[in-house]
């Protein structure tokens, strides 16, 4: 019983399943299997991104809590 409920309560993406359906009906070297393996390259990209950014403002705000002030320099 438990296994039935296990498989029940999985659930698929479905714009996930159709673009997968559609890969698996295109050929190996077809320009949508290009488009679409330089499209997963981008959205990887893009949460490296947001993860790297997260990371950065976390190390910043514990690096230090002093704000930095401008200095200002005579120039002759």
């Amino acid at each position: 019983m438990t296994k039935n409920k296990e498989k029940d309560e999985h659930f698929i993406c479905p714009v996930g399943r159709f673009f997968a359906d559609i890969e698996r009906l295109s050929k190996r070297s077809s320009e949508f299997r290009k488009h679409m393996n330089m499209a997963r390259v981008e959205m990887l990209k893009a949460i490296r991104s947001l993860i790297d950014e997260r990371i950065e403002t976390l190390e910043g705000k514990t690096r230090s809590k002093t704000k930095k002030r401008a200095t200002k320099i005579d120039i002759q």
